[in-house]
Parts: structure tokens; sequence; C-alpha cells
């Protein structure tokens, strides 16, 4: 960003110092990193107070900061030293990532969903940067402070501009939705994220429908069009995306093989390709799609967009294990939603003979955790030939496994990560296919990692 200091005077209380001719050129609230020509903002935490690093920030290279009324300035500041009084820093950060958002004027897609929403936000810009200078949400920096945040570090020359939108509880999405003002907005999927805050898949639907609270008028509200608790979201500008006969986008001709799968839309003669895994990756594609055709991206641009993705990693992520095993890393997060995707995805491939799934501990599903966790043994294709569970709550998916007595199945029970070491190095071999897949708290990549040939250990 560029901003003049003056521009923001009038947003906040009040200003002082000296700021004639002051160009900020981003905003920080990390006083370990050099931000140069930034503003600083301090934020107020449970364990530590912001404003008690001002003097660091201006060490990296703050030229100016935010600053809650009432609060000490530090000895030793500048006299002159450009601030803007606020009753709340975040809030202030909010108005001017909207001021920003609204001098730069870029087409925004906003992006929400229980699974899905990073891949998808990562097609959507592979598709819209082949025509237009585009700019997404970076790792998970898609909350109060992180989405404003991401708005204020678009360059001047964005064309387009991809949000993705996180939440924990009700409210959340509809502030983000306020703030962005999308013209196109995603619902990915309703699964059992935040189950503990929600209470139901209902209240999960009803929280992400937030996303079309600021929905620009006329806007399109692009949706899974296969979930019950979106069927009653219709309208001119709603865009229903799925495998249904209902469905106003409905994909088709799915195949599958190491590479990735190929798809059509209904009624059309081009052929999609996506080299990641997943039938539930042909729909996020498909959201793709629908946004490029909103930008009037020609059909050939589309194509190489997707066929050129380069999605954000541990999301059905394929690697060449040892041996020359396949291993497929999904376990930057799970849910039962996208754990049944991700198993569905290892029953697809065709050709290993040996299907290994690796399941951990799924969190934040409230007080049905265990139901959620055995009902995944009914989703175990009898192409799969051994499933290794670790941890606590993945002795679960385990002993209900062990009740079906499949003779062409074994399971394996490891509590930690490292029992199911021994295990996985027995199976590796060119006709194996390996799938890791668990919430963000098992850290399970550090278990696909012992797996890596060793050349791609080399380049991490």
């Amino acid at each position: 960003m560029k901003l003049d200091f003056k521009e923001l005077v009038s947003l906040a209380d009040r200003a002082s110092g000296k700021y004639e001719n002051l160009i900020l050129e981003g905003v920080s609230k990390d006083t370990r990193l050099k931000s140069e020509n930034a503003l600083y903002l301090p934020i107020a935490g449970e364990r530590f107070d912001g404003h008690d690093f001002l003097l660091n920030a201006i060490q990296q290279g703050c030229t100016a900061t935010i600053w809650q009324e009432g609060k000490d300035l530090p000895e030793g500041l500048p006299e002159d030293f450009p601030i803007l009084y606020t009753t709340d820093t975040v809030k202030f950060l909010q108005e001017i990532s909207k001021y920003y958002l609204k001098k730069i004027n870029p087409v925004v897609v906003a992006v929400t969903g229980s699974n899905g929403k990073t891949t998808t936000k990562d097609m959507i810009e592979s598709v819209s940067s082949a025509n237009f200078k585009t700019f997404k949400t970076q790792g998970n920096y898609n909350n109060h402070i992180g989405m404003p945040l991401t708005i204020l570090a678009m360059e001047e020359n964005t064309e387009v501009l991809i949000l993705e939108m996180g939440m924990s509880d009700y409210g959340e999405i509809s502030l983000l939705s306020k703030i962005a003002e999308p013209d196109v907005a995603v619902i990915t999927n309703i699964g059992e994220s935040h189950l503990e805050q929600l209470g139901s898949r209902e209240g999960i639907a009803k929280a992400k429908h937030e996303i079309a609270d600021g929905l620009k008028q006329g806007g399109l509200f692009i949706i899974d069009g296969d979930e019950p608790l979106l069927s009653h979201v219709k309208g001119e500008n709603v865009l229903q995306v799925g495998f249904g006969d209902s469905n106003t986008l409905k994909l088709s001709n799915l195949k599958t093989d190491v590479h990735g799968v190929t798809f059509t839309l209904e009624e059309g003669t081009t052929v999609y390709r996506i080299p990641m895994l997943g039938r539930h990756n042909i729909k996020n594609a498909a959201y793709a799609i629908a946004v490029g055709h909103y930008l009037n991206i020609e059909e050939n641009k589309i194509l190489e967009g997707l066929e050129s993705l380069k999605v954000t990693s541990m999301r059905l992520e394929m690697k060449s294990g040892k041996k020359d095993t396949l291993l497929i890393n999904d376990a930057y997060n799970a849910s039962p939603t996208s754990m049944i995707a991700a198993l569905e995805t290892l029953a697809d491939l065709k050709d290993y003979s040996q299907k290994v799934a690796v399941l951990g501990d799924m969190y934040e599903l409230g007080s049905n955790e265990e139901e959620m966790h055995r009902n995944m043994a009914k989703h175990v294709d009898d192409t799969i030939s051994h499933v290794i569970c670790v941890g606590q709550k993945g002795a679960w998916i385990a002993d209900e496994l062990k009740k079906q007595k499949r003779k062409d199945l074994e399971v394996i029970q490891c509590l930690t990560k490292e029992e199911a070491e021994e295990p996985i190095a027995s199976l590796l071999s060119k006709d194996t296919a390996i799938l890791f897949k668990a919430s963000r708290g098992m850290v399970l990549e550090t278990l696909v990692s012992k797996f890596l040939e060793k050349e791609q250990e080399s380049k991490k």
C-alpha cells in the first residue's frame, strides 16, 4: 500500500506530530520484523500490550503509529512522532482497510466454507491472474485483524482481490463481509468445524451465510448446490454448483488418475483438468471457473490457469516417497467431511494394489466427537487395504473398524506418530499409495516427512 498520512487523519479521533509529506507503505503489528515506512498497529492482548513496544517498532522502520486514547506514550518518544489517536486500534485498522479498499476499487471475491476455502482461493487466483493483477489472502490471515491487513498489503494496481474469510462464531463473517463489500461471495461447503461453538451444522450454515451480508447489490453468490442446508438460498444472483441435477452449474464426466482429475460442465464440451486429487476439488475448481466467467476471462485462459495451479501445501498434496511410494499429504486440517472426501480420493486411485489410510485425531467436534470418529469406519472403501489410526481419538476409528472383522483390511492402532513409523515403513513400495489425514494439532506432516525421497527432503 501507499497512503499519505494526512488521508488517515480524518478517520482518527485526533492526530499529533509532524507528518507533512509522510507516505506510509504498510502496516505492521510485529516488532520482530523489519517494516520500513510502516504504520505501527499496537494491539492490547491478554498476555501483552503492543503499546509497550512502540520504540521497538520505530527501530524496525515504522514511521507513525495508531494509539489508543488513554495509554501513556513511552519515554524517549520523539515529540514530533506522527500519531493517530483512537478508542480502539483494531476497529481503526478495519476503517483504514475499508478506506483503502474503496480507493483501489478492485473486484473483490470473498471465500468461506468449512473446508476447501484455501484451495478455492488458490484456484481463483490461478484463473484470475491470467487476465488481471490479482492479490489474495496470504497464509491464514482471514479474521478481523488478518483480513484488513491483507487488504492493506495489496498493491495500488491490484484489479482482483481474493479474500478468505474464517470464523469460529456468529457475527464474525458478517463483520468481514461488511468490511470487504464483495462483488462475488463463495461458500465452498458446510462441514463440522467449530461445532463446539455453534452447536450444529445448521448453526455453521447460518454463520457461513453471513458472507452475503456485505455482498454488493446484484453481486454473484456462489454456493455448494449439493448441500441441503443451503437449499433455501435462491435468487437471480445465486449460482448453485455441484453434481446434483438441480444445480445451475452441474459437474459431470469425472475421471481420476495419479496426475489429477478431469471433468466437464453439463452441456459443455470443454474438458477441464486440475493437477490435484479429490472429487471435492472438482467442485472447488468449478467455483473458480464460475468466477472466471464472471470476470469474462477467455475459456482457454481458464484452462491454463487450472492446469498450472499451485495450491497451498498439505491439501491432498502428492509427494514421491521412498521406494517410489505415492504419499498424499492432506494433513493441514481435518473434519468428518474432509476426512470422508480424502478417503474417497484414496479409493478412486486405480493403479495401486495397496492403499493405506493414516488417520489421526479430529478436534473441535463438540460432544459428539466419539460418534463422528467412529462413523469414519463406514467410509473406508473395500479397496483400502490398511488403516493406521494415530492418537487417542483416532483409536475410536480403529475400534469401529475392528468390529467389522474385514478379512481384506488390516487395522493398526498407534497412540503416537512415533509408533506409526514402523508399520508405515513396512508398507512402502511402488504399488502403494498412503494418505495422511488429521487435524492441525496432530502436525501429521512430520510423519510424512519421514518417508519422503531424500531428494525432496533436501529441497525443503
